[in-house]
């Protein structure tokens, strides 16, 4: 468990969400001599894979210790909704609330004394940032992170705190990547990616040994896929513990970047996702050469099926993660049939979600519960129809949350109003029984 005294002093907003930031940087950004250099290094010939299972084996005793060993524990409730067996791998335990922290202390650790001295530089408004900066503080490395210059302020404040050299450069993340390999060439500095590099994938791959070890039955391992990186490096480890272990995929349904590449197509990514930490646009070469020859499946999300995980997670599992971090629950929310009566492992990539997001996600649940209602009715303009309403729905045990009505509505009568009355219920029939009751009244109710 993680100590009091090792978390950071108040910030606004450090569980706020972060940035969706791991996406390749765009080939013209590759001009930086020292960057293509550290690019090239990590490039071994394609016919011996680099991301071995003896160099996660040996990742994970580097790692120990210094990263939270989160757990692995079975939900009955999840069991229960899913038809699947379902065991949750907590990885929104980590000090900075996502899994980054494995890849980027790997990465750390493997430099030499020199790279170490010379500092390291990254891309980043989200986890990769944080990881990068807290391990790197502690570990005495120099951080420069480049974020886009409309990057939330507490979002730059956190990544401060950690003792980099925040560089705010560009409209949009494209930018603020060019910006950092220049920066990187002119600094001499190593560029870290957040995915596409070997060392950053065998250390998410160490997630894999501890979910094996904590739930060794398990027949299949879901996992987010943004970069892939963390896909690459635990399907790797799972796969050589247990051949016949199935790995699915999850990606946003805006950002197919992976599950498009496997078909040869573009793909066709963009928008507003609660899902920033896979929004995606393209995938990492090595990641996907890695990776994609051990997914059996990739499962993509739409929107409210994020939102229900969400949701999901915090009211039954009371644990908070963010739109990514909730990408395989998500995926037996949409599509059971692919997970039934399977023993499944969810990797909880990440927790860190604004609280504003989250609390609109929790009220939004339970409008799609039926536990909070509008319910709008026509009456007579005259003193005394909020009482009689009010009267009719206490009496049916709703609670009156707020009332608005609209005179100007051309559909009421002139001498009537139209009235719009939320409710908090129980349930979506206990909100039936109330509609009932009102029209029963003479007042014809329905629910917008």
């Amino acid at each position: 468990m993680r100590e009091l005294s090792r978390f950071p002093p108040p910030l606004a907003g450090r569980g706020s969400r972060l940035d969706p930031v791991e996406r390749d940087a765009p080939k013209a950004a590759l001009k930086c001599a020292s960057c293509i250099d550290s690019v090239r290094a990590l490039m071994p010939d394609t016919a011996t894979p680099a991301v071995t299972f003896a160099a996660i084996e040996a990742a994970a005793e580097r790692l120990r210790g210094r990263i939270e060993r989160t757990p692995t524990l079975h939900s009955r409730t999840l069991s229960e909704m899913t038809g699947a067996e379902v065991w949750v791998k907590f990885e929104n335990l980590q000090f900075t609330a996502a899994f980054k922290e494995r890849g980027a202390l790997n990465k750390l650790m493997q430099m030499s004394a020199p790279e170490k001295k010379r500092g390291v530089i990254a891309a980043s408004a989200g986890n990769h940032a944080q990881a990068l900066a807290y391990h790197a503080q502690r570990l005495g490395v120099p951080t420069t992170i480049v974020m886009p210059s409309a990057t939330p302020f507490v979002k730059v404040e956190q990544t401060r705190h950690w003792g980099a050299d925040v560089v705010l450069h560009g409209d949009t993340f494209d930018d603020a990547y060019a910006h950092a390999f220049a920066l990187c060439e002119q600094r001499n500095l190593v560029f870290v990616h957040p995915f596409n590099d070997i060392e950053i994938m065998i250390g998410q791959g160490t997630a894999a040994l501890e979910i094996l070890a904590d739930a060794p039955d398990i027949d299949t391992l879901v996992v987010p896929i943004g970069g892939g990186g963390l896909i690459a490096g635990m399907a790797i480890a799972a796969k050589h513990l247990k051949p016949d272990i199935r790995i699915i995929g999850v990606e946003a349904a805006m950002y197919p970047s992976f599950s498009a590449r496997r078909r040869g197509t573009n793909a066709k990514a963009g928008g507003q996702t609660i899902a920033e930490g896979i929004a995606v646009k393209q995938v990492g070469d090595l990641t996907f050469a890695a990776a994609n020859h051990l997914i059996e499946d990739i499962v993509l999300i739409e929107e409210a099926e994020f939102e229900r995980a969400v949701a999901l997670y915090a009211t039954i599992e009371k644990t908070v993660a963010e739109g990514a971090g909730a990408a395989a629950l998500a995926a037996l929310l949409t599509a059971p049939e692919k997970f039934r009566d399977r023993k499944c492992a969810l990797v909880l990539s990440g927790g860190n979600i604004d609280t504003r997001i989250l609390a609109s996600v929790l009220e939004r649940s339970l409008v799609r519960e039926g536990r909070i209602s509008v319910l709008r009715f026509i009456g007579d303009d005259r003193p005394g129809i909020l009482a009689t309403v009010a009267h009719i729905i206490g009496n049916a045990g709703g609670n009156i949350l707020q009332v608005s009505h609209h005179r100007m509505n051309l559909q009421a009568p002139i001498k009537g109003v139209e009235f719009d009355v939320e409710i908090e219920t129980r349930d979506a029939a206990h909100t039936a029984e109330i509609v009932t009751a009102l029209t029963e009244a003479g007042y014809t109710a329905r629910r917008l």
